[in-house]
């Protein structure tokens, strides 16, 4: 009768026990904790807001052109790296700068944006303005070759700065950004929120009106980032 009952009772606690594995695991919480706006659309003489994407087509005609982007090269993983920028704006991200902050971070995520906040914006500038408080441009915040190397070892499929960006100022360096598909976001904001990695990215071209505009190398976006 004892050896009846422990039967029973155990082939009640089996029972359990399978019953509990079968239940659909509870739904993970979003790892992201808030959204943060990039776009800057004040202060601009451009139509539709500062911030924009210089397509590889707006560097080597034939190449995507800015609706051309593939949706998947939208969203992505962002890293932000700060550079020192003087009163003329000209600092650049070096490979030095960038074993340094691989270091401290670790390896920057393979298909990455990586976004070049400046860290001493200058005298009589806002935080939100950037490198500067208008739309002259600057020369791009990565060295050549510290550029290279996020393209061909780390695999990122674009960079991200808080000021319009003269890219004819290195042609071999346009070339390479075009040749690799890679783009720029220009005239971001709203950097300074952001930490040096973990977030994600989402650039979102305007919407074309027109067969001239499909081919556009340049054209507004709104970009939003994903904050754990």
């Amino acid at each position: 009768m004892r050896f009846r009952s422990f039967i029973i009772a155990y082939a009640l606690v089996l029972a359990i026990l399978l019953f509990a594995d079968r239940r659909p695991s509870s739904v993970p919480q979003d790892r992201y904790s808030h959204v943060v706006d990039l776009t800057d659309g004040q202060r601009s003489s451009n139509p539709g807001g500062r911030t924009r994407i210089v397509a590889p087509g707006a560097l080597i005609p034939g190449t995507w052109a800015a609706g051309q982007i593939p949706s998947e090269r939208l969203i992505a993983p962002l890293i932000v790296m700060d550079v020192k920028a003087g009163p003329s704006g000209d600092s650049q991200i070096s490979l030095d700068d960038i074993a340094a902050w691989e270091t401290q971070h670790g390896m920057i995520p393979q298909g990455a944006v990586v976004a070049i906040r400046c860290s001493a914006a200058p005298a009589g500038s806002s935080q939100n303005d950037g490198w500067q408080a208008n739309d002259a441009r600057t020369a791009f915040p990565v060295e050549r070759e510290a550029a290279r190397f996020l393209m061909e070892a780390r695999y990122a499929i674009g960079f991200a700065a808080e000021t319009p960006l003269s890219l004819a100022s290195d042609r071999t360096l346009a070339r390479q950004l075009a040749l690799h598909g890679v783009y720029v976001v220009e005239g971001a904001a709203g950097f300074h929120f952001l930490p040096a990695t973990g977030s994600l990215i989402i650039v979102a071209p305007a919407k074309v009106a027109s067969a001239k505009d499909k081919t556009a190398g340049e054209a507004p976006v709104r970009v939003l980032a994903m904050v754990r």
